[in-house]
């Protein structure tokens, strides 16, 4: 899948060598660890300085980023949320891809995969910051990635809610045969998910637990 060698970017990310190849891998450390600029380099959002990231054997700057982003789409701690409805949030989901619009039914099926209790009509700018970070996770689950890059994606949720989110996403990621790279806050999320736990430390690989 992503295979990085000798990359640096800025004084954040020295990275000799890292494999990303498994369905769930988890990213872990502390804050300024260079997590979030990881995921970031891994869509090609910002280049690396120095070194090289391939994506399925191929270097990403020889990848149309456009066309990657499509593909490997990142849900960042901040989500992204339109004018209007929540509707329209879901349906810039195809619009953005030039697809055909989904039935109400389906983006209501969406809505109960990532525990949004909302209506299609209510106003997506007057919702909570969970619920915001929810509907963008709804948003990208329609886009139907082949690689999901998840920053925190449940940060601005109770831990309930936060639990229940991340079991939904591990296993729509699994049933559709999909890969999941995640950054969480919590140690014990990443053990009990991950098939791999990369573990950052001042923008170096300081540990790689499983397979």
């Amino acid at each position: 899948m992503f295979s990085l060698e000798k990359v640096k970017f800025k004084d954040i990310l020295d990275i000799d060598k890292l494999e990303i190849d498994n369905k769930i891998t988890v990213i872990i450390g502390p804050s300024g660890a260079g997590k979030s600029t990881l995921l970031k380099l891994l869509n090609n959002m910002i280049s690396v300085d120095s070194g090289t990231i391939l994506y399925n054997g191929k270097d990403l700057n020889q990848i149309n980023p456009i066309g990657l982003r499509r593909e490997v789409i990142m849900l960042a701690q901040t989500p992204i949320i339109f004018e209007g409805t929540v509707k329209d949030n879901l349906e810039a989901a195809f619009k953005l891809r030039e697809e055909v619009v989904a039935n109400e039914e389906k983006l209501k099926e969406v809505l109960k995969v990532v525990h949004l209790d909302k209506e299609l009509t209510d106003n997506a700018e007057k919702l909570s910051g969970g619920e915001k970070q929810r509907l963008s996770l709804a948003r990208i689950l329609l886009s139907n990635p082949k690689v999901l890059l998840l920053d925190e994606p449940s940060s601005a949720l109770d831990q309930e809610t936060e639990r229940l989110l991340i079991e939904t996403v591990v296993d729509y990621v699994k049933d559709r045969d999909k890969t999941l790279v995640m950054i969480t806050h919590s140690k014990d999320i990443a053990l009990e998910y991950g098939d791999k736990v990369i573990s950052l430390k001042e923008g170096r690989v300081v540990r790689e637990e499983g397979s």
